[in-house]
Parts: C-alpha cells; structure tokens; sequence
C-alpha cells in the first residue's frame, strides 16, 4: 500500500506497470492486465482487475477489486467522507481487530477527498446477501459471529476515540445534537418519498425513533461501552461463500465509534423476517455475546448485551432515513429502503426500544 504510487483517476489508469507498482518488484512479473466494471456505480466506480503474470506460480490473487471515484461529480461529492472512512478502516483498523475482510493491496486518497482508490483482494465466487429477501439463520449466525471480530478487538480501547470518522463519537454532545437535527430533517425527506407505501404505525415509529436520536446517543454514551463500528452493517455489505460456509464484511464508509450492539441491532432488524427475527434473536445475542468473552471482553453480562441490544435498535431507522433522504435514488433502492423500514419498525415496537430510551433519558 505505497502512497508513492499514484492514484488512478479513471479505470484506463489501472496498467500492468501500475499494479506491478503496488505489488512490488520482487513479485512475479504483472504482464497485462483486463478491466471489467462491476457493482451498482452508486457510490463510484467499482472494477475487476484479472492480471496475467509472467509466471504461473505467485502469491497473489488471479482477479482483484479496485474502487474508484464516481465518474458523476455529484456523486462523487457525496462520497467522499464515506470513502476518507473506508481508508481509515484499511489502514488502521482492520489488522487491529478479526473481523473478515478482504486483504488491502493499495489505498491512498488526495488531501481533499477527491481522488481515492482502494486495491482490495476479489472475494468471488462469494456473493452478497440479498437485502430484500433477507436471510436465514445459518447466515445471520455467521454474521452475527463475525460481527463480535470486530467488537470483541476493539472493546473500550480509548485509541479508537481519536480516529477520525463522520459520526458522532462517546462524549461527544454536540456532534450528537447536530446528528439529531440532520435525522429529524432526513425523517421529514423519506417520509415525503416513501411514507405513502408506509404502514400507519411505521411512519409513527420511525418518526418518533428518528426524534429521538440525540438522546438516545447521549444515553448510549454514558454506558461507558464503545467499540469501533461498521456502522451499515447488513446482508447487501457482507460476503457469503456457500463453499466454504464463510462470510465476509466489506464498505466501511459509515465506520464510527459508539454502543457495540447497535450493529449487531441493525443486522437483525433489517436482515431477518420479522417473525424470524422474533424467534432466533435470543440465540443470536448467546453467541454474540459468548463470542465477545472469547475475545476477551470482561464484565458484560448477558443480560446488559440483550438490553444493549434492544437500545441499539434506532441505529436501523436512522442509517436507513440517511441513505433514502440523500442517496441517489433508484427503483430498488427504493423497495430496499422501504423493506429495512418495515422490519426495523416492527422491532422497535416489539422491542419496546423507544421505551428505553424514553427511561434513559
């Protein structure tokens, strides 16, 4: 991950002299190299990079994933804190903790956040989950299992309070508040898009979860409990390869610092059926919680986790009022926003979340 090698502006950029750059000169020579475009083009442009080596025997991977700017400058603008917070992951973070991501080749971004890149290794054949159709709960053990190889690492290690991310870290007041007026505008915004294809009582809901961000922040930092956090942590980022019955967790763009169980709450509030959510949830907070004492974790009881747990559930509507509210908008992100609102409502309700939050504060 040489800063000395320059960042490629568009896909034409991407050469065998360039990867043989990033790779180094002891390595098997890089003789060319094919482009394909993958992914959405979203939140930029994602391509897979197939080199062909001099030599059949080498250590690295036959097919690479790079991340570039969005060629649209609109998009490109709106990106690229998200992108500052993937390279931060990168480069200090994920060799500090165990969760499973893909190897980091290369990374380097320019002073103003305009031109970035990010060398990563390809995880194909494994595929994303499906955010509309959800999951079952083999797949959300396995996610819920490394969801803790992040947690577990970083737990109350006050380093973390000093990396430099969008949201709003432990203790930090004022950057809570103005989280809370930026979710009750977002709120307004989806309810003007989507809130006609709403149920009754989810528009409530998320209404009523969405005024209540900056306490619940506040109350969620005064536990004392904080560990580095994905902060988008769902089927759509997380790799599943059925071969190997393994998962991995990609874009770190919404990485952030808070209450540990707020991931493990949007995972299962967006990710599961309802009432399979309601019948599996006790057990997936047995092993996350029995995964944090693996790595180490003292004085977290099973009965704080579960409360955490039920307190962290905001953290759906919030992410979800975001990305429809400002992202750009497309058909199935639309249905993708209004299923993760359907199912995270109903568990807010089921888990009397804003109860607790109402009692915290």
């Amino acid at each position: 991950m040489s800063a000395t090698v320059p960042i490629p502006r568009r896909a034409a950029d991407i050469t065998s002299h360039w990867l043989q750059a990033v790779l180094g000169p002891e390595t098997n020579v890089v003789e060319g190299v094919e482009i394909c475009p993958i992914g959405t083009g979203q939140t930029g442009a994602t391509f897979r990079i197939t080199p062909r080596y001099a030599h059949s025997e080498h250590e690295f991977p036959s097919t690479f994933v790079i991340k570039l700017p969005a060629d649209d400058d609109g998009v490109r603008a709106g990106v690229t804190l998200g992108y500052l917070s993937e390279i931060t992951f990168y480069r200090q973070a994920a060799t500090q903790t165990s969760v499973p991501t893909p190897r980091c080749f290369y990374s380097d971004i320019t002073e103003d956040g305009t031109e970035f890149a990010l060398l990563l290794a390809d995880l194909s054949p494994a595929v994303p989950g499906d955010q509309i159709a959800g999951c079952g709960t083999d797949a959300a053990y396995q996610a819920v299992s490394a969801l803790a190889g992040l947690h577990g690492p970083s737990w109350r290690d006050p380093r973390w309070l000093d990396l430099a991310v969008a949201m709003p870290k432990p203790g930090d007041t004022a950057a809570a508040g103005g989280l809370g007026d930026v979710a009750r505008m977002a709120a307004d915004i989806t309810l003007d898009k989507l809130g006609a294809r709403m149920d009754h009582r989810d528009r409530e809901t998320f209404s009523e979860a969405l005024g209540l961000v900056t306490p619940w922040l506040q109350a969620g930092s005064d536990t004392g409990r904080f560990a580095l956090l994905h902060g988008d942590y769902r089927l759509d980022n997380l790799m599943f390869d059925t071969a190997t019955s393994s998962v991995s967790v990609v874009d770190w763009q919404t990485l952030g610092v808070g209450l540990p169980a707020r991931d493990l709450a949007y995972f299962t509030a967006t990710g599961l059926d309802p009432d399979a959510r309601s019948a599996c949830e006790n057990s997936l907070v047995d092993v996350y919680h029995r995964r944090l004492l693996e790595y180490g974790v003292t004085g977290y009881t099973r009965e704080t986790c579960w409360q955490d747990y039920r307190f962290g559930m905001v953290q759906a509507p919030l992410i979800i009022a975001l990305g429809a509210a400002f992202a750009t908008p497309t058909a199935r992100g639309e249905e993708v926003f209004l299923v993760m609102l359907e199912r995270s409502c109903r568990a807010i309700r089921d888990l009397g979340t804003l109860a607790l939050i109402s009692a915290a504060d």
